[in-house]
């Protein structure tokens, strides 16, 4: 029987080469994606190189927490084992909007719809035999600040802040899986600076440091490396970095002094507080 892995974001870049590889590798895949255009243009990309492949689509929309709970419910439903859910969705917002209930949209779609996720499904990633969570987090979270995660109507925040806050997020929700899971592992990972559609809507100033950037950018394969690498490798080279932080396919130390246990705590708290 094949592993099965559950994919976020997976219509594109780093998602998109994700998804190949690991149909490939015989995995069988569950695509969260936004709509029914994207899954099924991103289940013939996938099926063109692998005829064979057996692919499952599902649509939400990360931003939206009763979006996240209605589509996690469908798949508990259907799904009994989930191998590997790897948490790959995100963007960074080129101005800061704030959902009805006062949060930075582009926060919630980078941590909170994925701390859902995981909520609905963690027994099915616990009845693995291996199972593993993987986050794609970003060197950004070196910017990131605990302090003003949670914070409503926050217009202080600027674009690249709050996206360095929630690929923080990305690093304290690993930690904090790696204390709470029984049976299935946790990491996290920077994919490198990739050259994808990622910033395709900035303006002003970020979009001129993109293209300044661009030439030195690396290819959406090689910026799947580390992520494809987390999800196949033998269990015996990650067993002793449960938690861990991954670039270029090896551990790596974090950039945070945000990084410790008591923000992994209220994280994980006022995550449920205002997600569950």
């Amino acid at each position: 029987m094949n592993q099965i892995a559950l994919i976020t974001g997976a219509n594109s870049g780093i998602g998109l080469i994700t998804a190949q590889a690991l149909a490939k590798a015989n995995f069988d895949l569950i695509l969260l994606v936004r709509s029914e255009a994207k899954a099924t243009e991103t289940k013939a990309a996938i099926l063109k190189n692998t005829p064979s492949a057996k692919i499952d689509t599902f649509i939400a929309d990360l931003e939206n927490i009763d979006s996240v709970k209605t589509t996690a419910a469908a798949i508990k439903s259907k799904y009994s084992v989930i191998d590997r859910l790897i948490c790959n969705a995100g963007y960074s917002p080129d101005e800061i909007e704030f959902t009805k209930d006062g949060y930075e949209r582009s926060f919630i779609a980078n941590h909170l719809g994925h701390f859902v996720l995981f909520d609905v499904l963690q027994n099915q990633v616990e009845a693995a035999q291996e199972g593993r969570i993987i986050s794609v987090s970003s060197a950004a979270h070196a910017i990131g600040k605990a302090d003003r995660m949670f914070n409503k109507n926050n217009t202080d925040l600027s674009a690249m802040g709050t996206y360095g806050d929630g690929k923080l997020a990305n690093i304290l929700f690993t930690r904090g899986l790696a204390k709470r899971l029984k049976n299935a592992t946790a990491y996290c990972l920077h994919p490198g600076v990739v050259n994808t559609n990622f910033a395709a809507k900035f303006s002003g100033g970020l979009k001129y440091l993109f293209l300044i950037a661009k030439p030195f950018m690396i290819s959406a394969e090689q910026g799947a490396t580390t992520t494809i690498y987390l999800a196949t490798t033998d269990f015996k080279n990650l067993k002793n970095h449960n938690g861990g932080y991954f670039d270029k396919s090896k551990p790596k130390a974090t950039m945070n002094r945000d990084i410790n246990d008591a923000n992994v705590e209220m994280l994980w708290q006022k995550s449920t507080e205002i997600g569950l």
